[in-house]
C-alpha cells in the first residue's frame, strides 16, 4: 500500500493514538488544531498542557507518546477563510484521509462535514470519532465516564471493592485501534472498487461494548451474578487462575484446560491438589475458595523464579507480576521499544508498535509544536510568505509563539 497523507482534527488521546499507528505505517499525518481563542495561555490540544515539562511549554509529558512524529498547523475553522485553506488543503496537498473527533454537532458549522470534504476531494475516506455515534451529536465523552458507563467499572476490581477504573485507558485505545482498521479497510475497498470517498463514524460506545464478549451474552444464558460482576483477578469461568503471593513477589498462575490441570499437579510441589474431583473444571469451579486457598499457601511457600520454571517446565502459564519499568526491561519487549529524541538530548522510550517488521520505524521525530508546521504546509499551496503573514496577523492561522523559559 501507498504511503498516504493523514489530516486530522485531533485533541486528547483517542483519535491522537489511533493516527499514530498511520505514523507506524511511515504515513505523514498532520494534526489540524483550532487557533487560539483570545487571551487563551494554552491554544491547541488541552493534552499538550499536562504533565512534566519536557521542552517548551506545548509539549508536555502526557502529550508526547501519542504524538510523535506528526506535523502540526493551526487553522481557524470558525472563519470562511479558514475553511478555504482547509479546502485547499484536502484537495491541493492531496490528503487521503481527513479524521475529527469533535462534536458532531460540530461538523457542518467548521466545515469539515463529509459532504464539503467529499466535494472538494472526491476520493477521500473521511472518519469521525466521538463518544456516541452522529445519532447522538452533542454528548461529549471521556474514557474513565464511558468505562463507568458501559459496564467496564463493574466487571474490574475486587468483589468486596468499589467499581474501578482499569488501569489504561482501554476504550481510548480500543477506539483508535478500531478507527485505524476502518480506515485501511476502506482504503482497500476503494482500490478494489471505484475509488470513491468513503465514510467512516466510529463511537466510542459501541467500540467499547463490542469488547464485552465474555459477559454481555451470558445475561441470556442463565449466568450467576459473579459471571457478570467483579471478579478481582480471578477468572470468572476457569479455576484456578489468579494471582498468588510467593515468598518474595507475585506470581500470575492460569489454568485453561483439564489438561494443564494434570501439569500442575504432576508437580511435587502441588501433590496436595490432586483430587478425583478437581480432574474437570466443572468439578473445580465448585471447590474455588478450597483450590485458592491451596494454591496460595504452597506458592506462598515457593519463590517466584522457582514457581515460573517448575510450571513453565511442564506447560503451566505462569507469570512473574512486573511493574512497568520491569515491562520496559523484557527481553521480548526491549528492543522493540521505540525512541524519540528531544533537541536538549533527552531520549524518551516509547510502547512498541502493535505489529512487527522491519518497515516498522523505531525512532521519531519529536511531538509537533503547536502550529509548528503551518507555514510549511501552505507554503506547498503556492502561498507565500508575506500572505501567511496577514494571515497569522488576522488570526486565520497560528505559528509557535516563542519558546517559554523552563521554569
Amino acid at each position: 500500500m501507498r504511503k498516504r497523507t493523514v489530516l486530522s482534527l485531533e485533541q486528547a488521546l483517542s483519535l491522537s493514538y489511533g493516527t499514530l499507528r498511520f505514523v507506524h505505517a511511515g504515513w505523514r499525518v498532520i494534526r489540524l488544531e483550532a487557533t487560539p481563542t483570545p487571551g487563551s495561555r494554552t491554544p491547541g490540544d488541552p493534552n499538550r498542557y499536562v504533565g512534566k515539562l519536557l521542552a517548551e511549554s506545548d509539549r508536555r509529558s502526557y502529550f508526547v507518546a501519542p504524538n510523535v512524529g506528526k506535523e502540526s498547523i493551526a487553522l481557524n475553522l470558525k472563519t470562511e477563510e479558514g475553511q478555504r485553506l482547509l479546502r485547499r488543503i484536502v484537495s491541493e496537498l492531496p490528503v487521503d484521509v481527513f479524521c475529527c473527533n469533535t462534536l458532531p454537532r460540530r461538523y457542518e458549522g467548521l466545515g469539515i462535514d463529509f459532504e464539503t470534504l467529499r466535494r472538494c476531494n472526491p476520493s477521500i475516506v473521511w472518519a469521525g470519532l466521538s463518544a456516541f455515534g452522529p445519532e447522538c451529536p452533542d454528548r461529549p465523552g471521556y474514557d474513565p465516564a464511558l468505562q463507568a458507563e458501559l459496564g467496564y467499572m463493574t466487571l474490574t476490581g475486587d468483589p468486596a471493592g468499589p467499581p474501578t477504573l482499569c488501569g489504561v485507558p482501554v476504550i481510548d485505545l480500543k477506539a483508535g485501534d478500531e478507527l485505524y482498521a476502518q480506515v485501511v479497510s476502506a482504503l482497500l475497498e476503494q482500490a478494489e472498487t471505484d475509488g470513491g470517498a468513503k465514510r467512516i463514524d466510529v463511537s466510542m460506545a459501541r467500540a467499547a461494548v463490542s469488547w464485552l464478549q465474555t459477559t454481555l451474552p451470558l445475561l441470556d444464558m442463565g449466568a450467576m451474578p459473579n459471571e457478570v460482576q467483579r471478579s478481582g483477578n480471578k477468572h470468572r469461568e476457569f479455576v484456578p487462575a489468579d494471582v498468588y503471593n510467593a515468598s518474595d513477589g507475585y506470581v500470575y498462575i492460569a489454568i485453561g484446560s483439564d489438561r494443564q490441570w494434570q501439569y500442575l499437579t504432576s508437580i511435587d510441589a502441588f501433590a496436595a491438589l490432586r483430587r478425583k474431583k478437581w480432574v474437570t473444571n466443572e468439578g473445580r469451579c465448585k471447590s474455588r475458595a478450597e483450590i485458592h486457598a491451596l494454591m496460595g499457601k504452597t506458592v506462598s511457600e515457593l519463590g517466584v523464579s522457582e514457581v515460573v520454571s517448575s510450571l513453565t517446565q511442564v506447560g503451566v502459564v505462569v507469570s512473574e507480576v512486573n511493574d512497568v519499568p520491569g515491562v520496559r526491561n523484557l527481553p521480548s519487549i526491549a528492543p522493540e521499544l521505540g525512541r524519540v529524541s528531544f533537541p536538549e538530548g533527552r531520549d524518551v522510550y516509547l510502547p512498541p508498535s502493535a505489529i512487527a517488521g522491519d518497515a516498522v520505524p523505531k525512532t521519531f521525530a519529536p511531538p509537533p509544536r503547536y502550529g509548528e508546521h503551518t507555514r510549511a504546509v501552505l507554503a506547498e499551496l503556492g502561498i507565500a510568505d508575506k500572505d501567511v503573514d496577514d494571515m497569522a496577523k488576522s488570526g486565520t492561522v497560528a505559528e509557535p509563539s516563542p519558546p517559554a523559559s523552563r521554569s
